[in-house]
């Protein structure tokens, strides 16, 4: 045993567990915890503007490395300007460690109005944590850290939260540090693997749905692995990009709207192996037999009926299935020349100007193991089937979550993780300034990510939108100031597109300048992308 401040022996179990960056608002509840961080060389704080940022940034440094993030706010306020990052790293199955203050312990449960009170915070995030605890004694802050770390290396990643008064911070007491969790690669029972072994050497079609919880898992050789033996196109969710290389055949990408190439292929596959994806917006036809692999036994056969669940950890899982699959036969006959097709056709079908021609810039001036972080924009949407991915861990979307304005401090966040991988923002103008303050944050701390905002003076998909199915636009344009200036301002190297085609240029031109960056990219409405849903367009204003 060992007596330390609850901040002190907070700061010394995070250690042990693995944590390296902290991403935080300093504040009042707070200074037991600052003071352990400032006393601690192995472990590096950044300092946000925002507590929004904090835990978009952790976000970014999860899904990044496969390591936690950590975020640390105030409580009351604090805690809940950072829930639009907690969201956004609920829905997208991201490893985030958020610790916040709380009211003093002799206010708790008191309901009086005291400096940052919240009745009760606890409820508050519950929705978008998978595990939280209130630590009031010192002697259990590090049992509290060790269990927070438990459940995000163990089953499903998810955000964690604790919170402390600030009497546990900053008193002293009698604590025992534990040693790091351990993470547990669970895999179905061999009956089951024998029977999804069997299921998939005797389909004729065989497809395979590759979801966001390959990266976490680190399934990407054993995936590949699977698909060569099956000879089986991955079809990959938005999240799930990366879980092949689009260099390889077997990649079949992300294309998945209603009318396209893709969809027809995968409504022929007799057996679909889908890997640890919800599947909510798969769209598999009804009788069509699903194989799930995922590692939270819940979400077996939540979207579609007609599934045989296989609970476990994705790579664990795979490397157990290529096996039985091995042991079954040779592997099946090429069908490279099949899938090629398909892949021109499917590409094909998804040209639209003047997004692919952007697109096609961006992606020549954009190394291929730099980290993609596209935002609710209008480029962003489009990347999403369009955009390239060569290395795992390189595509961020905000999954479901959806939140607008994300991008560019979750961007900061991968940077940190990886600051020897180029990493770029991709924003609209609405979007970047949500959370423009960052850019300070990012000359500060040296974080050189490339943001590039494509301008229109507008929140573009809901202005167009609004013209064009419900009788005109109405509160989605925008004033904004000079982006150069600001740029400069903040002191980040600015560069302005003289066409938008010019931006695979300026983002090489930036990443070589190891320096923040903005580049701004003048934009005029660009089309409703042709692979969206079809648009319901109320009776009234239809034309």
């Amino acid at each position: 045993m060992a007596t330390m401040t609850g901040g002190e022996a907070l700061v010394a179990q995070l250690v042990r567990e693995g944590g390296r960056v902290v991403f935080g608002v300093p504040g009042v509840q707070l200074y037991g915890v600052m003071a352990a961080l400032r006393d601690e060389p192995n472990v590096k704080f950044i300092t946000t503007r925002h507590e929004q940022s904090t835990t978009y940034m952790a976000d970014g440094y999860a899904r990044a490395t496969g390591e936690f993030g950590v975020a640390l706010v105030v409580p009351g306020p604090g805690l809940l300007n950072a829930s639009a990052g907690i969201s956004t790293a609920y829905s997208a199955s991201s490893p985030v460690f958020v610790i916040s203050g709380q009211v003093p312990k002799a206010s708790l449960g008191r309901h009086v109005g005291v400096l940052h009170e919240v009745h009760d915070q606890l409820d508050c995030i519950a929705p978008i944590t998978k595990w939280r605890r209130r630590v009031l004694e010192i002697a259990d802050v590090p049992a509290a850290v060790h269990e927070a770390v438990h459940h995000l290396r163990n089953g499903r990643p998810r955000p964690v939260e604790i919170e402390m008064s600030p009497e546990t911070m900053e008193n002293e007491g009698e604590v025992t540090l534990l040693a790091p969790a351990k993470h547990e690669r669970a895999v179905p029972s061999r009956a089951d693997l024998e029977r999804a072994a069997a299921m998939l050497l005797a389909a004729e079609r065989p497809l395979i749905y590759a979801g966001g919880g390959v990266h976490p898992s680190g399934a990407h050789e054993a995936l590949a692995a699977v698909a060569d033996y099956l000879q089986a196109g991955v079809v990959q969710s938005a999240e799930g990009k990366g879980a092949i290389s689009d260099a390889s055949d077997l990649s079949l990408g992300a294309a998945l709207s209603p009318d396209s190439p893709l969809r027809r292929y995968v409504n022929s596959a007799d057996v679909v192996l889908v890997v640890a994806s919800r599947v909510a917006v798969a769209g598999f036809g009804k009788d069509q037999q699903v194989i799930q692999i995922d590692v939270d036994p819940d979400e077996l056969g939540r979207n579609h009926a007609k599934t045989f669940g296989l609970p476990g950890d994705a790579r664990a899982t795979l490397e157990e299935l290529v096996e039985r699959l091995r042991a079954g036969g040779p592997s099946r006959p090429s069908r490279k020349t099949e899938r090629e097709s398909l892949r021109a056709a499917i590409m094909d079908s998804i040209t639209q100007e003047p997004q692919t021609s952007i697109i096609k810039s961006l992606r020549a001036g954009t190394p291929e193991e730099a980290i993609f972080v596209g935002d609710m924009t209008q480029i962003g949407y489009f990347a999403r089937p369009a955009w390239p991915v060569y290395r795992p861990r390189t595509f961020v979307t905000s999954s479901y979550s959806g939140n607008l304005g994300y991008a560019y401090p979750v961007a900061l966040g991968a940077k940190v993780a990886c600051p020897d991988k180029p990493v770029i923002a991709i924003c609209g103008d609405g979007g970047f300034f949500y959370n423009v303050q960052e850019m300070s944050t990012a000359v500060r701390y040296g974080i050189n990510v490339v943001a590039v905002v494509f301008n229109d003076n507008a929140y573009g998909n809901v202005a167009r939108d609004l013209d064009e199915a419900w009788g005109g636009t109405y509160g989605a344009d925008l004033s904004n100031p000079d982006l150069m200036k600001l740029a400069e301002a903040f002191g980040v190297v600015g560069m302005r597109a003289k066409q938008p085609t010019d931006v695979g240029r300026l983002v090489r031109d930036a990443i070589g300048m190891n320096r923040p960056a903005l580049i701004e990219v003048p934009v005029g409405r660009m089309p409703r992308p042709t692979f969206f849903a079809a648009r319901k367009v109320p009776t009234k204003y239809q034309r």
